[in-house]
């Protein structure tokens, strides 16, 4: 694996980069108004932590966002370029939150990968994640 450096996201420094890497990621990344600048400003009030990016001299080749509300955890976006995919940059960023989140208290975790997303399946269930037989159901509350 290249010499990758794990750090906390940078609204001022890595929004438009990571946004590019979002679009491009492929079909598992749904860009939403909750990733929109003010959208994710108030993430970084409540986790700036838990929002990491990985970088291979100073560019931004990986991201993965979490979320802790006291209870549960939540696991969203993570993206790595497709230069860059195949190198452990996903495993290493996995591992990093998920030991951020132990240390915040997290004892269950979740996340959602799209029903096409083989791959994505395969990874998470490669590092002990299991399908859950629930019926996710969502509502956009801006309206």
């Amino acid at each position: 694996m290249n010499d990758v450096t794990i750090r906390p996201f940078s609204f001022k420094e890595d929004y438009e980069f990571v946004l590019q890497l979002w679009e491009t990621a492929g079909e598992g990344i749904h860009i939403q108004r909750s990733d929109q600048p003010d959208e994710i400003l108030k993430k970084l009030e409540r986790d700036p932590d838990l929002f990491l990016v990985a970088c291979i001299e100073k560019k931004i080749v990986a991201t993965v966002i979490a979320g802790f509300d006291g209870r549960r955890g939540m696991i969203y976006h993570l993206a790595v370029s497709p230069d860059h995919r195949k190198e452990g940059i996903a495993s290493c960023l996995m591992s990093e939150v998920e030991q951020r989140l132990k240390s915040k208290g997290c004892i269950r975790c979740y996340l959602f990968v799209t029903p096409n997303n083989q791959t994505a399946m395969q990874f998470y269930e490669n590092r002990g994640w299991s399908r859950m037989k629930i019926i996710p159901y969502g509502k956009d509350l801006s309206e």
